[in-house]
């Protein structure tokens, strides 16, 4: 039988990223001693008055069809929290609520793109970009970044053609923690102008920048910049898949429609809580920016001096680049070979594109202790590495 090749488009260039993560997951199922590195999910309990909050809308019956769009009020106050941060002041109906983040960004890139365009994607970049950005059958370009992460301007400028519809990019960035400043931004904000581009910003870590929020140019352009965000990182809730999308109303009106047909609302509990969420988010952000901050200095720490490695202290997030390249080995070498000998699972830097092709990616958000146990045996095969010459 034969599929439509929209199957082949949404593999993605990063579908095998997750293959040792997958392995190690099933390990730890099977009761076996490996140390997992390889993905973002805060070692933190959820904050108890969402918690609460939850089960009470669950105790009333609230598991019956909720807008396709989100409540009102939930909207409204995702779009107050938007406004604290950005200065943009916007009203519920430039708010969708989505199935988390990534949810958000592949509706983003089917609206503002298709067969016949180009989109541009700021590396490195979330492996599972290229898959949601190219589904609408649009074209996507990939953005050099610079040797200390930072955005290219002069490689962006180049890649604009005539075909460009849209940028993509995250601020804070995954893996490198980079924060997108101000006067990056300002340029960035000229060549959107300049070209009539949309300029799709994943925000989902802003909450754990300095004083939770980042630059933006959702107040500068408004009419051209669509903010992604979820509760998954800043409130230490990857489970409950809470994000949502912010644009202009025609924008987000076209983006319903959309979710009309994938979802047809979500759950209401789950809108319930997060309005206690976004009500509580500059504590609940404060006490993850607290353990981030803690724990990637304890990790760094606990790799110095490490033979052939060197980490790129990350400005904000929860992941931690290590240059691996004095090793011998590229990143998906050094992922596998970690993994067999030591039974730690971490990520191949390839999968967010060349610029940290070198590279593996390391998630601290955890226990101190399960850092401490897999430092050691990274240090470990490290060793046995060098050893080896």
């Amino acid at each position: 039988m034969r599929y439509s090749s929209l199957v082949t488009r949404v593999t993605g260039e990063g579908a095998d990223a997750w293959v040792v993560h997958y392995a190690a997951r099933a390990a730890r199922d099977r009761g076996e001693d490996v140390v997992i590195l390889s993905i973002g999910d805060p070692d933190l309990p959820a904050p108890p008055a969402v918690l609460e909050r939850a089960l009470e809308a669950l105790r009333r019956g609230d598991a019956r069809y909720t807008p396709v769009a989100g409540r009102a009020h939930v909207r409204g106050a995702i779009a107050a929290l938007h406004a604290r941060r950005t200065g943009q002041a916007i009203d519920a109906s430039q708010v969708l609520f989505t199935a988390g983040a990534q949810n958000a960004l592949f509706t983003a890139a089917l609206c503002v793109a298709g067969p016949g365009d180009e989109v541009l994607a700021l590396e490195p970049l979330y492996p599972t970009y290229p898959a949601a950005l190219q589904a609408s059958g649009a074209r996507m370009l990939r953005v050099p970044c610079r040797a200390d992460f930072r955005v290219d301007l002069e490689a962006l400028a180049a890649r604009i053609g005539p075909s460009t519809r849209a940028l993509f990019f995250a601020t804070p960035n995954n893996p490198s923690g980079v924060i997108m400043s101000a006067a990056e931004l300002a340029v960035v904000g000229e060549l959107a102008r300049r070209h009539d581009l949309w300029v799709v910003v994943d925000e989902v870590y802003a909450g754990l920048g300095p004083e939770g929020r980042v630059p933006s140019l959702a107040a500068t352009i408004p009419e051209q910049v669509v903010t992604l965000g979820s509760l998954s990182k800043s409130h230490s809730l990857p489970g409950w898949r809470a994000g949502w999308l912010i644009g202009p109303r025609e924008l987000v009106a076209h983006a319903e429609a959309l979710a009309a047909c994938m979802l047809f609302g979500l759950p209401g509990f789950i809108q319930e809580a997060t309005v206690t969420a976004v009500g509580v988010a500059e504590e609940a952000e404060a006490r993850v920016r607290a353990l981030c901050a803690a724990r990637r200095d304890f990790l760094v720490r606990a790799l110095a001096d490490v033979p052939g490695l060197r980490c790129a202290v990350p400005e904000s997030g929860m992941f931690l680049l290590i240059d691996v390249r004095a090793t011998g080995l590229t990143g998906h070498e050094f992922m596998h070979a970690l993994y067999d000998a030591e039974r730690v699972a971490v990520l191949d830097g390839g999968a967010f594109g060349a610029s940290t092709a070198g590279y593996v990616r390391l998630c601290y958000a955890d226990d101190e202790a399960v850092l401490a146990e897999g430092a050691k045996r990274i240090r470990r095969f490290a060793g046995t590495l060098a050893r080896r010459g």
